[in-house]
């Protein structure tokens, strides 16, 4: 077996190894052992990724795809229905298991430090482990049920997470509120692969004695077997516009024009399928209508924001996109949706973050923002600049939460920029780490000489999308490229805003607090040094094979890349404007945050101390989270009281069992009171019997 192959094997199955290893060896391991054991396997899987990510990288490939598949073990084999313990190898997931390792790697360093004083270490590597695990298997799956099986998993090892201080009644609502938003999302999950099994059904005619496909059709997927929820069938199928015969169907008819009813309409197939799977896609990734969640996850330690938020959990939608790019490609609406819902949550959640106080949910807002700038672009097309950003945006990202909680760790947990200001002086290493994410975020560089890289990494990445939205023909697509272009300006204020407001100006912090405000240790500070050069270099030194030049020869079939797809290529023929439109959205951005917090700093505490309906629905965050709590709390609560007070109380139990019970107890009660223990009432009783039954008698015969 091949290096790579072995390595692939370490990487994926050693961060569950050591979860299980801490989670149920604490007693014996004690913390310190737990801690060293998760860390060091981690470290030594995300040098393995690195090995494996360089050789893909500056290697040379066999064969076009570039990959192939492991198989671990088989799963599911009923009819069709085929799924394997498999882990694969191609462009996609190494780097994504690159991304995923190298940022687990540091948090789980950084965690030693940040973590010192927690009482229970050993239970929030062990998480930390199991997240990381969890991802890798999401990442490597070889089809949509092992996808899944991650999938669910790192919604668990979330819950986990946010809610590791479970004592805290915030912390609990956040993880519990986190862990239903995915559940909405991955009910939409679940329907699209159920879709997919429903329609990718072998026809009759290329069924053998055995109820096999036979070789032809086969061959005709380029596939060894078949298996209607496997990457390769599923994608082959589509591109090939091969028969299926849906489950129900008569006859066979090409993938491409299946149709089938869908909730009372008559639908295209992979349109609802598609649509299906972005809305999974929407809940794990916090894009607009299943963001609500996003906010309250940053209940849970530091170094957890980071992990969710820079390179694992909310990067699984753009993923997943990505990865089905053959699909996407053959539909209109569903690519239009995953435009459209992208371009809205790029702005919304700048808008948001422009009134936020909390400096962790500032740069969560921030995570959100720019998960819908890599939305928008799988919507249009462009594939690759879609995981380039997701790709340096783990390093920037990363790095300025960590960077955050060095702030909050030498603050003793103020997490408030109201209460800040003036630390450049106290923490000139954590003000130099998060300028350089700073400017890495807001798209920092030159524009139109990418080729010189000579720009930080966001620079390279955001602006390939912008172009990439500029250049395509899409229907939404200069709709999700002008909403970008507001959306990089106020990026670029609130960004800077979070810098003033922390490290400019005079202290607002209580004395004490801020006479005693530090930088991080050693421990805390190697992570954010490592992750502050991929924020600088990443954008540049991969330009070129990620988007540019070599980027056909660098992702081959791992990505959809067909002649009718050329908006990467279209996007250097863009007029000059549109390559400058970034800057200058970036620098009135910070002209603008000069202005208000350090030139006239009184200027926006008299706007939030008036308020005013525009402040009032920015700090309310578009008051989503009260239109939900409106509609589905309170109302599943009526509901609820209608179904119990109502339907259950009174009329079933008040017609059938306490109805009956009733009429029993009633009737019990009348009749006790004729045992009067007098004679002559039961003589009554007696002879009223008797004439009553001798008229039923009478009456009965007639008389």
């Amino acid at each position: 077996m091949a290096f790579q192959d072995l390595a692939a094997i370490f990487i994926v199955l050693s961060p569950g190894i050591a979860a299980a290893i801490a989670g149920l060896g604490q007693r014996v391991l004690g913390d310190k052992g737990s801690m060293a054991i998760t860390t060091g396997i981690l470290v030594l899987a995300a040098a393995l990724a690195s090995v494996v990510f360089y050789n893909q990288v500056f290697g040379h490939h066999e064969g076009p795809a570039h990959g192939h598949t492991l198989t671990l073990m088989r799963w599911f084999d009923v009819g069709t229905f085929v799924a394997d313990w498999a882990i694969r190898i191609d462009t996609l997931s190494v780097v994504m298991m690159f991304v995923v390792t190298a940022v687990a790697a540091l948090v789980h360093i950084y965690s030693i430090g940040y973590m010192a004083d927690d009482p229970h270490r050993a239970r929030f590597f062990a998480y930390l482990s199991l997240f990381t695990f969890a991802m890798l298997m999401l990442v490597t799956a070889d089809n949509f049920i092992q996808l899944f099986f991650g999938w669910e998993g790192v919604g668990l090892a979330s819950y986990l997470l946010i809610g590791f201080w479970y004592k805290k009644p915030s912390a609990n609502d956040a993880a519990i509120k986190a862990f239903v938003v995915n559940r909405v999302g991955d009910f939409g999950f679940a329907l699209g692969v159920m879709a997919l099994v429903f329609v990718m059904q072998v026809p009759a005619e290329f069924l053998g004695a055995d109820g096999k496909p036979t070789v032809a059709y086969l061959e005709m997927l380029h596939v060894e077997k078949y298996s209607s929820i496997g990457f390769d069938t599923v994608f082959n199928a589509i591109v090939a516009n091969a028969p299926v015969q849906p489950i129900g169907a008569t006859s066979a008819v090409p993938i491409q024009q299946v149709t089938f009813d869908f909730l009372g309409q008559h639908v295209w197939g992979l349109e609802v399928i598609g649509v299906l799977l972005f809305i999974g896609a929407m809940g794990k990734s916090a894009q607009v209508f299943l963001h609500t969640c996003l906010p309250d996850a940053m209940e849970g330690p530091t170094p957890v924001s980071a992990l969710i938020h820079a390179a694992t959990m909310v990067t699984a939608g753009v993923f997943l996109v990505c990865r089905c790019s053959y699909l996407y490609e053959h539909t209109v609406v569903a690519a239009n949706v995953v435009t459209v819902i992208g371009a809205v949550t790029c702005f919304f959640a700048a808008t948001v973050g422009l009134a936020q106080n909390d400096i962790k949910r500032v740069v969560a807002y921030s995570t959100c923002s720019q998960l819908g700038y890599m939305f928008f672009a799988a919507g249009v097309g462009a594939y690759q600049a879609a995981m380039f950003h997701l790709f340096t945006h783990a390093f920037f990202k990363a790095l300025l939460f960590l960077s955050a909680g060095a702030v909050i760790h030498g603050m003793h947990h103020e997490q408030d920029m109201r209460n800040m200001g003036g630390l450049r002086k106290k923490m000139p290493l954590t003000w130099a780490m998060m300028l350089i994410g700073t400017l890495a975020l807001t798209g920092v560089g030159i524009p139109g000489i990418e080729q010189l890289h000579y720009g930080f990494a966001g620079f390279y990445s955001k602006d390939a999308i912008i172009e990439s939205a500029y250049a395509s023909h899409d229907t939404f697509a200069q709709f999700a490229f002008w909403l970008s272009i507001v959306a990089a300006f106020l990026t670029s204020f609130y960004s800077w805003r979070l810098m003033f407001m922390t490290f400019e100006g005079k202290t607002r912090a209580d004395h004490h607090t801020y006479d005693h405000a530090h930088d991080p240790p050693v421990s805390m500070a190697l992570p954010l040094v490592l992750l502050a050069v991929g924020a600088v270099a990443a954008g540049g030194v991969f330009y070129s094979a990620f988007v540019d030049h070599h980027q056909a020869e660098f992702w081959g079939s791992a990505i959809f890349n067909g002649p009718e797809n050329h908006v990467l290529h279209d996007r250097h023929e863009v007029p000059f404007w549109v390559l400058v439109a970034p800057a200058m959205a970036w620098i009135s951005g910070l002209v603008f945050a000069i202005i208000f917090y350090l030139l006239a700093p009184s200027v926006p505490r008299k706007m939030a101390a008036h308020g005013g309906p525009m402040h009032s629905f920015l700090s309310h965050k578009w008051y989503f989270d009260e239109i939900y709590h409106f509609v589905f709390v309170r109302g599943a609560a009526l509901l609820g009281d209608l179904f119990w007070k109502v339907g259950d109380k009174k009329l079933i139990d008040g017609i059938g069992p306490d109805g009956v019970t009733g009429v029993a107890k009633a009737s019990a009660g009348g009749l006790s009171k004729l045992h009067t223990g007098y004679l002559f009432h039961y003589a009554l009783v007696i002879l009223l019997s008797a004439v009553v039954f001798a008229a039923f008698v009478l009456l009965g015969q007639g008389r």
